[in-house]
């Protein structure tokens, strides 16, 4: 994990963001208990509010769940619904962008496709 005040990006949203990264990566899997909001407020020096925020936002969104007394976990088909939802998240902001350019530039549908098949292999 890092973090940095100067990245723009508010300190509880990295620390959602992070965890995620965790989960995605099969570092945190399901049923893994999480670094504590006490572990990531000592070593990386956030206030301990800050990062409970940060968790907080990955509970309500049903990535993580509290087990009172013991921690936070990942729960079951977090990570899945995680990728689902990074990758609805990409494309929403990449394609139109890309059609775009390639629009500009007069590159047709076949040759993007074309440009993209090739970039894969």
């Amino acid at each position: 994990m890092d973090f940095t005040e100067q990245s723009g990006v508010a300190l509880y949203l990295q620390v959602a963001d992070q965890l995620e990264e965790l989960i995605i990566s099969g570092s945190a899997p399901e049923g893994d208990r999480v670094p504590s909001t006490t572990e990531i407020s000592t070593t990386y020096r956030i206030n301990p509010a800050t990062v409970l925020k940060g968790m907080g936002l990955l509970v309500s969104q049903g990535y993580l769940e509290k087990r009172r007394g013991v921690g936070m976990f990942v729960t079951p088909g977090a990570r899945e619904r995680l990728v689902e939802s990074r990758r609805k998240d990409f494309l929403a902001r990449a394609v139109p962008d890309l059609v775009a350019q390639a629009h500009d530039l007069g590159i047709t549908t076949d040759g993007l496709i074309q440009a993209i098949e090739g970039a894969s292999s």
